[in-house]
């Protein structure tokens, strides 16, 4: 019998009701696309197109096995097992083995592709590979642990406020994986076999491509997912934000006070509730009663104000009746048409659905855009449903179980396409969550609302590693944690000037929090509406933290260059701003677990302090000579050594 043929430049196996699709895609990259019981779907989640070049594939044929090269890729689709399920095995250039399905186990009559039927519906999926000793596994996106090598963990594919589930995983062994479908699931990386899994879905879909090394990987991975735009010159220097400035003046006048002490500042932000209700669109009379004026006036300062907005739509706000008239909110399958209690009963609207997303997009640029305002902040992308039962909601896209993780990608997309059409060459937009492709729409990433502190802060610089390896290069953090610092407490202030320092060397350094305690605010009729923070400016945290806080905006500043070039490279090839240092010496064995210290760029060693109180720390410095950046000292690599940290400086050694 013959269970492969070619079709094309692809390769085809069937058996038993499955089909097997193997695709060239992109450079050394190949799909895998498998369905049961019905040919196989091209959907575009976060793939583009995949071009391949033809000189590059190679295609073997035999009756029960075949082969299929794209450049350093190839993978081998064979009939195995007394059922003669296909089992695919992938290895680089070499012939090294990088992936390999499971077996059949003989007796145990196993497969690695598992479809587990629901009743007229779609399939709950296994897909499963086998464990390989001393593998690494680094990327997924972002989760509050501390950990950067996956292996041996278990990750819910799924998103929360401070989770983004971005399921592309760069492997130690030089083979990169995209499980490209946004169904709810979790992934299990274990010692003997790793297991993808979807709640329900349609088909296997992924995406497996080889490199000689991480950043190859991250450059095959960009090209058929999508690069991030040039990064705006704002983009480059110091961000200040708090919750919340709650009215134009008090945000003027933090923004003449940064100019009169001669600071370095690019954007200032307007944070959520300076609406009526959510889902109106637009600023609240009462307290920004000329939004043109003030827009007008911060960029006479150089300055560029970034707006909240958010998916809700609060059954009070005067756009929620057309909207859910006009079917463009999610929809819960049963019970109450409510998706968060917030402030007020709110439903999100439907990001999956192009109507939707055209209809918000004309309200933001009418009542935000068209006064000037350049850069919007995407809050609670996730979305952050009351219970996050995403299984619960259906979407124009399907339902939630089968499509929910790629809501923050086409979030991301309403605004990007908007502000393109409207004749922006680069737009960014700061957001609370993101999938595979995020990146091409635009998408600042933040990790969300962490808590004020240390156990958090050390999460972080994991997170941002992380998001980097998963091909999200644009990501930033609220300096000091946005839960539960008080700026009067000295160990916050500790907290604060750490995260600072640490912060100048991250892709975007933004300042902002729930600082405690919390400020009422009224109406001029005496209704008390949200409340805002603390203070929250570089002067707001005592006269020691001050001039170290200002020594590295400055330093930001010096560095405008190199960053420039940094996020060229994240534009042009795909790179991440923040590398592990097995990212930029995957040779080098102690290297491969390092999560404390970290590579921006190719030229910084980072080491930051993550310990109250600590003044030193251990710092492993790879073969080369390196130089600090404060002291001048230089230091042979090769070694691990103890440097001082005092609190005015943390270790950072620059590459000679």
């Amino acid at each position: 019998m013959q269970y492969v043929s070619r079709q094309g430049n692809e390769i085809v196996f069937r058996n038993h009701g499955e089909t097997i699709v193997v695709t060239p895609w992109g450079k050394d990259g190949l799909r895998v696309r498998a369905a049961q019981m019905s040919e196989v779907r091209d959907d575009r989640f976060a793939l583009l197109d995949g071009a391949a070049d033809e000189s590059e594939i190679e295609i073997t044929l035999q009756e029960e096995r075949a082969q299929i090269r794209n450049g350093k890729i190839c993978a081998v689709l064979e009939a195995e097992g007394w059922k003669r399920n296909g089992r695919l095995s992938f290895y680089n250039q070499k012939g090294d083995l990088l992936l390999r399905e499971t077996d059949s186990g003989n007796a145990l009559t196993l497969t690695p592709r598992e479809y587990a039927p629901q009743t007229g519906g779609d399939f709950a999926l296994n897909v499963t590979f086998e464990g390989q000793d001393g593998e690494r596994l680094y990327g997924m996106g972002q989760y509050q642990e501390e950990q950067v090598d996956w292996k041996g963990c278990t990750l819910e594919l799924k998103h929360r406020n401070s989770q983004a589930s971005v399921p592309f995983v760069i492997s130690s062994r030089g083979y990169g994986f995209l499980w490209h479908n946004p169904a709810l699931g979790y992934v299990s990386f274990g010692k003997n076999r790793t297991t993808w899994h979807a709640d329900a879905t349609k088909q296997v879909d992924y995406w497996v491509t080889a490199g000689d090394t991480p950043a190859d990987i991250s450059r095959n991975y960009a090209s058929v997912t999508g690069f991030v735009p040039m990064m705006p010159e704002y983009g480059l220097g110091f961000w200040q934000c708090k919750l919340r400035y709650w009215n134009q003046e008090q945000l003027l006048n933090i923004a003449r006070e940064y100019k009169r002490r001669n600071l370095p500042i690019d954007v200032i932000v307007v944070d959520f509730f300076h609406w009526p209700h959510m889902g109106d669109y637009r600023f609240d009379p009462e307290f920004f009663p000329d939004p043109a004026a003030m827009v007008r006036e911060l960029k006479e300062m150089g300055i560029e104000l970034m707006v909240s907005v958010w998916p809700q739509v609060a059954l009070t706000s005067e756009n929620y009746e057309e909207m859910q008239q006009q079917g463009l909110l999610m929809r819960a399958d049963y019970g109450e048409q409510i998706g968060m209690r917030f402030v007020e009963d709110s439903m999100f609207w439907d990001a999956t659905n192009p109507r939707a997303r055209e209809y918000v997009w004309k309200k933001v640029r009418q009542n935000y855009y068209d006064y000037g305002i350049r850069i919007f902040w995407l809050d609670e992308a996730e979305p952050e449903l009351g219970t996050y039962d995403v299984r619960h909601f259906r979407y124009y896209a399907g339902s939630g179980q089968t499509v929910g993780n790629i809501y923050p990608q086409l979030y991301s997309r309403a605004f990007y396409d908007g502000m393109r059409e409207a004749g922006q060459e680069n737009p960014v937009n700061l957001v609370r969550c993101a999938w595979a492709g995020s990146q091409r729409y635009g998408a600042l990433v933040w990790s969300g609302d962490i808590m004020s502190d240390w156990t958090y802060f050390r999460r972080q610089v994991c997170a941002g590693l992380s998001m980097g390896a998963a091909g999200i290069p644009w990501w930033t953090t609220d300096i000091g944690g946005f839960h539960a610092g008080n700026p009067e407490k000295p160990e916050f202030r500790e907290l604060l000037i750490r995260w600072f320092q640490w912060a100048a060397y991250c892709p975007v350094m933004r300042l902002h929090g729930d600082r405690q305690p919390s400020q009422a605010v009224y109406r001029k009729n005496g209704e008390r509406v949200l409340n805002s923070g603390s203070d929250n400016e570089v002067w707001s945290f005592g006269e020691e933290a001050y001039p170290i806080l200002v020594k590295y905006m400055n330093r930001r500043e010096e560095m405008r260059p190199y960053v420039r070039e940094l996020m060229r490279q994240a534009h042009e090839e795909g790179l991440p701003l923040l590398r592990g240092m097995y990212y930029e010496y995957p040779d080098d064995p102690a290297c491969a677990g390092l999560q404390d210290q970290y590579m921006f760029g190719d030229r910084f060693l980072v080491a930051p302090v993550m310990s109250y109180g600590q003044r030193e720390r251990s710092v492993y410095f790879p073969e080369g000579l390196w130089r600090h950046v404060d002291t001048g000292e230089e230091v042979k690599g090769g070694q691990r050594l103890m440097v001082q940290a005092p609190l005015e400086q943390i270790p950072v050694y620059e590459k000679l």
